[in-house]
């Protein structure tokens, strides 16, 4: 029963996930463009949003592209540069300071939308939910630096990304890989394919709409009235 639940979290839920995040994200561009936006509510309250955003999303964005390029690398592509130990405490120092950025600046933003009586009135369920959802997973992504300390040799580390490259080329084995790592990371395995999985039925989706282009776009002159 235990390999039974073990394969279906992490042989199949990652594909579940991935299915939900590509299609949902696609069928709600198309039939609900309204509803594409981040729901700002500077406007209805200033306190602390300044600071509590840019520490949420430069974490966030630092967190993501770590995650990206740490699991997704294989090992021939940088074992000539550096061992799997340093790697992992460059991960650890580098994650460690975004996890720390990302959790206040989250913190501040779910104070908001829970007390802060016109925020509050103008979130959904789901605005609450998805940013609660996030700050379980940074906070956990902060305790397994803690368990990391009784192996800085990267003997988990590897394990990690070859589960993620077996899912992403769709190898058979890609359960296996995690059978010896702690709960810890398993959980922020769960709540991270979580987050994905409901992606497209939250506000998140204008991570799709990044404004790349406004790095060269031309200054918009405004011009007052005489």
């Amino acid at each position: 029963m235990m390999d039974y639940t073990h394969t279906l979290l992490f042989g199949f839920y990652p594909y579940l996930a991935g299915t939900v995040f590509l299609l949902g994200s696609l069928l709600r561009f198309d039939h609900g463009q309204y509803t594409w936006k981040t729901g700002s509510s500077q406007m209805l309250s200033k306190a602390r949003m300044r600071v509590g955003s840019n520490l949420f999303h430069i974490g966030i964005i630092v967190i993501f592209f770590g995650h990206l390029v740490g699991l997704l690398t294989p090992h021939w592509a940088y074992e000539w540069a550096i061992t799997p130990g340093n790697k992992q405490i460059m991960a650890i120092i580098v994650g460690g300071i975004a996890g720390v950025l990302c959790l206040i600046g989250g913190m501040i933003l779910l104070h908001r939308r829970l007390f802060d009586p016109r925020v509050r009135a103008s979130s959904s369920t789901a605005d609450i939910v998805i940013l609660a959802l996030l700050m379980v997973q940074v906070t956990l992504g902060l305790l397994t630096i803690v368990a990391a300390r009784h192996h800085l040799d990267g003997s988990v580390m590897l394990p990690l990304a070859e589960w993620a490259q077996s899912i992403v080329f769709f190898r058979a084995d890609a359960a296996s890989h995690l059978m010896e790592v702690g709960l810890i990371y398993k959980l922020h395995i769960v709540v991270g394919l979580t987050i994905v999985l409901i992606f497209p039925f939250t506000r998140l989706v204008h991570a799709w709409s990044a404004p790349f282009g406004y790095i060269g776009r031309r200054y918009q002159l405004v011009r007052r009235r005489a």
